[in-house]
């Protein structure tokens, strides 16, 4: 079979109490070398902090502010008796990171009116708007992982129990591919079982996130707003301390019964980091976090190279359509792996297929960085 029948390219590498100080010790996080790392991980059951790790420097939100953008349109307004029309806007904002959603509510309100406000409503203390010039760049809002800790509390905490429950439940259905094309398994995502809830963020990594893109949310053109500029080269590459320009790669959200802990991670990457290497760098640093009542998913991790690389439904091209893609050069978990389809890929051939259960599909274990054509270490899939 062609590689273009699977469209990959590429070539193999090389083999709710008030907080208090956390107790003294070094932190767990594991920061891969060349990422710069910001980490706060928030025990509510003991109202502790199990990891603070550079919690109140300050990133580029990219999609991150997106909770502030809903909290505020929410302030004045019952999610219960919203308008369809706002219903899906802001569902597809919360759960899919529809970045035009994002557009229209940000010049609705007021783009820097917005952070001032919820700022003053939420007591944030790392949070900062644009720099002047790029008002009208929502991502470009500054944020730390010490303020999403406690936006995050004032939403499970502080907020109207409708408000709770709207914003809550969409993160709680956060989809696998953003509206832009990007897969959102990473982070939080990709290291705890459910229950969890996730809202990520990510700029600067071109069009190459992996999945296809769906149709955006249809919203006046002139409410368009992009996250960041489309060229590097119109962005100032600081402000007020805040990077611009490098690979941004965030994960928030809630993790383990009764959204127990919360769990902020905003990373840097090197100039030119593929999404791919981004991903699998930020699942890494997450997978080290403490994280208390996290339940951690089974099977063995393994490196992946190629693009385009499609996940299938059964071992199979044949009557089994890719229901996704991965990034480039993903790390990916396995638990599984079983005979399948022989598939050919000049010069391998391979009739073995592993499961990743994260995925809810297979892949040729051609496309898997580990010598020979099955797997060591991993279980043959039982049915």
């Amino acid at each position: 079979m062609a590689a273009t029948v699977l469209g990959l390219t590429g070539a193999p590498p090389a083999t709710a109490a008030p907080a208090t100080s956390a107790p003294a010790r070094a932190t767990q996080a594991e920061v891969p070398a060349g990422v710069t790392a910001g980490v706060a991980v928030f025990d509510r059951t003991t109202g502790t902090f199990t990891e603070r790790l550079n919690e109140t420097m300050r990133f580029r939100s990219a999609s991150v502010v997106k909770l502030l953008i809903a909290l505020d349109y929410l302030r004045t307004r019952d999610p219960r008796t919203l308008s369809a029309a706002d219903r899906t806007r802001l569902d597809s904002m919360l759960r899919s990171s529809d970045d035009n959603a994002a557009g229209y509510y940000w010049d609705l309100g007021g783009r820097r009116a917005i952070i001032d406000r919820t700022v003053a409503q939420l007591g944030l203390t790392d949070t900062a708007n644009p720099p002047a010039g790029y008002e009208g760049y929502w991502g470009y809002v500054a944020l730390s992982a010490a303020d999403t800790v406690r936006i995050y509390r004032y939403i499970l905490d502080t907020a109207s129990a409708p408000v709770r429950d709207y914003v809550m439940g969409n993160l709680r259905q956060s989809t696998r591919c953003g509206t832009d094309g990007f897969d959102q398994q990473f982070g939080i995502a990709g290291s705890f079982e459910r229950p969890r809830t996730v809202k990520q963020g990510w700029s600067g990594f071109g069009s190459s996130g992996g999945c296809t893109p769906k149709p955006p949310t249809t919203v006046p053109a002139a409410a368009e707003r992009r996250s960041a500029p489309a060229q590097r080269s119109a962005a100032p590459r600081a402000a007020a301390g805040v990077d611009l320009t490098r690979e941004a790669l965030h994960t928030t959200g809630t993790v383990g019964a009764g959204d127990r802990t919360i769990v902020a991670v905003f990373t840097l990457h090197p100039d030119g980091t593929p999404y791919g290497t981004a991903y699998t760098a930020v699942n890494r640093l997450t997978r080290s976090l403490d994280v208390p009542g996290a339940a951690r998913p089974s099977g063995t991790w393994f490196g992946t190279w190629g693009s385009g690389v499609n996940v299938r439904p059964r071992p199979t091209t044949v009557d089994s359509a890719p229901l996704t893609m991965l990034p480039a050069g993903v790390e990916v978990l396995v638990s599984c792996q079983k005979l399948g389809q022989e598939v050919t890929i000049p010069p391998y051939t391979n009739a073995w297929w592993a499961y990743l259960p994260q995925y809810g599909g297979y892949i040729t274990n051609i496309y898997i960085s580990s010598p020979g054509n099955q797997l060591p270490g991993v279980p043959v899939c039982s049915s």
